[in-house]
């Protein structure tokens, strides 16, 4: 195994245009789906009124439950979805052209900027209770999903040959290559995002469960609707007592699920020589030693292998389509037919609505674009400043880590959209204090995806690798130089497209606030969204969120889609 560095990289154009007819289509179905859920929205009830939130301290273990409950739904969602698609998109050529530029677009699509539309679609069609439960898990999914699928498709492409190879001489089986090799590899990258999927649920957790749209008022039972209506009455205790309440229960998870996975998933790391200091977890060391683990497995181990035996038969070994046969023609060209026309239905409803739109209201939105374009340069800047050295001394440091690591998860896991009401009011007197706040509750939603993807990449790196830098008497930028930024790079990729993401989304709500009955609003496309939103001006919405996707895609594409590719190709272990 050598180490991650440059291997006489010389750059390379890209493989296709940064924007094809393929994302076009992907466009206008987006657009087309959006529409439809607008227009399905008109015929959702005209007044809605949800259960009233108690702010009594005894109402908070209840609430506690009910969020941590759509919280988990919304990960086993996230985690189905993302080891299906992900494995799709790294081994299927043909489908990576179509897979990655559809998650481009969809990770770009600002979750609170459809959540109208989805909720007043839903209430147009089901009973009210379901819809914005139904609504809330959608809204939490679409900020676990994307950082998830990004890690696990990073880890997919960046395997080292040789196991692949070894893996083709014993000739496992689609299921037994995932469960022995794919998923042992990428399983730090999983855990470490996974950590942050659940940091930015809580994030959006107050937006998910409680909304309100002229008189339409959607709430649910959970800590984030107790939050939100503390932040309404501007009851700084309930506050209080509401992050604490919080903090309990990152806290526990921490200690009961996340620090047991990572010490669980530490026998995975490529490396040659043993960690001197491992990391350490009470509760794995308790699950360890009780009797009652051995009779588990003995009672699950039967149907674990009848499981593994019908996997085999299901995902058997890879195997190459004759030339003459047509096996999936048909069902490709329904599926080209079924795209087209949903193209073309987009392009109809899409611009039925985008017409009506001012040239002066798309002269705003532009502006608006370039204004939210800077605070989001503004916060990766910030962000990476900080982020990396602090997540290298927390990856190659494992007691650092277990100090550590469950305080970056509170802090990470705090609504800042709890405080931020207050912040602002802080800051309005000083010179250009929206535009300051902005930034930095940007940065509170971008700097923890950078973070996380850190301190993932310095923990996957081989105890040997670290010891032959020793040997060689390495140190300092040297150091960084050869072995920590080239490890770090395909990490680093995935955080910066999943922050930036997590930037233009949380422009929607640092760029509109709204405390004790008063609106405050800088310029920007987030500013654009909201207030249309609350205006119900569903044109501009469309035409603000159509914007923002654009933007969002033209960047991955010319940036990150490089540097990925990059990743790939160079920097990768093996």
């Amino acid at each position: 195994m050598t180490t991650p560095t440059r291997r006489g990289f010389t750059p390379t154009p890209p493989d296709r245009p940064w924007f094809t007819m393929a994302d076009g289509i992907i466009l206008l179905v987006v657009v087309g789906l959006l529409a439809l859920g607008i227009w399905i929205a008109e015929a959702a009830p005209a007044e809605v009124r949800g259960p009233e939130i108690s702010l009594s301290i005894s109402a908070l273990p209840f609430y506690a439950l009910h969020s941590v409950g759509r919280m988990a739904a919304a990960y086993a969602l996230s985690f189905v979805f993302t080891l299906i698609y992900g494995y799709i998109a790294a081994y299927n050529q043909r489908a990576e052209r179509v897979l990655m530029p559809l998650l481009d677009v969809l990770q770009s699509v600002p979750i609170l900027s459809f959540l109208p539309v989805v909720l007043l679609s839903l209430t147009a069609i089901l009973p009210e209770g379901i819809a914005v439960e139904l609504a809330s898990i959608i809204l939490i999914f679409t900020s676990q999903v994307w950082n998830l699928t990004f890690a696990w498709y990073q880890s997919l492409t960046t395997v080292p040959r040789e196991l692949r190879e070894a893996s083709g001489v014993f000739r496992f089986t689609r299921w037994r290559r995932l469960t022995t090799l794919e998923l042992p590899f990428g399983a730090l990258a999983l855990i470490w995002n996974s950590m942050m999927s659940w940091a930015g649920g809580w994030f959006f957790l107050m937006a998910a469960e409680i909304f309100t749209l002229g008189a339409r008022d959607f709430r649910l039972p959970g800590l984030g609707a107790y939050l939100q209506t503390a932040a309404n009455e501007e009851n700084l205790a309930a506050i209080g007592y509401g992050i604490a309440t919080l903090i309990i229960v990152i806290v526990l998870l921490d200690q009961l699920v996340w620090r047991p996975l990572l010490v669980w998933a530490d026998r995975f790391k490529l490396e040659m020589v043993e960690s001197d200091n491992p990391p350490q977890s009470w509760f794995y060391d308790l699950l360890q030693r009780a009797a009652l683990k051995d009779a588990v497995a003995g009672v699950l181990a039967p149907p674990g292998r009848a499981f593994d035996r019908l996997m085999d038969r299901v995902l058997p070994l890879p195997h190459s389509v004759s030339a003459g046969s047509n096996s999936g023609f048909g069902v490709g060209w329904l599926f080209l037919a079924g795209t087209v026309a949903a193209a073309l239905a987009g392009a109809v409803l899409g611009g039925r609505l985008l017409l009506q739109v001012p040239l002066d209201r798309w002269i705003d939105i532009g502006f608006g674009v370039g204004a939210t374009f800077l605070r989001v340069v503004a916060a990766l800047i910030i962000a990476l400043l900080w982020t990396v050295p602090l997540g290298v001394y927390i990856g190659t440091q494992p007691r650092a880590a277990a100090a550590l690591q469950p305080i970056v998860q509170i802090v990470a896991s705090i609504p800042a959209t709890a405080l931020f009401p207050v912040l602002v009011l802080a800051l309005l007197a000083a010179p250009g204090g929206l535009n300051i706040a902005a930034v930095l509750l940007m940065l509170l939603g971008t700097q923890w995806y950078l973070l996380f993807n850190v301190i993932a990449g310095a923990a996957a790196i081989p105890q040997d690798l670290r010891y032959t830098t020793d040997l060689l008497q390495l140190s300092g930028w040297q150091r960084w130089r050869t072995l920590i930024l080239p490890a770090l790079f395909p990490y680093l990729i995935t955080g910066m497209i999943t922050a930036s993401g997590g930037a233009w989304n949380a422009s929607i709500v640092a760029e509109y606030v709204v405390f004790g009955g008063q609106a405050y609003q800088s310029i920007g496309i987030g500013a654009q969204i909201t207030s249309a939103t609350a205006d119900g001006d569903y044109p501009r919405l469309l035409a603000a969120t159509l914007a923002m996707v654009i933007t969002v895609v033209a960047i991955n594409r010319l940036v990150w889609r490089r540097l990925y590719r990059l990743a790939e190709n160079v920097y990768r272990m093996e």
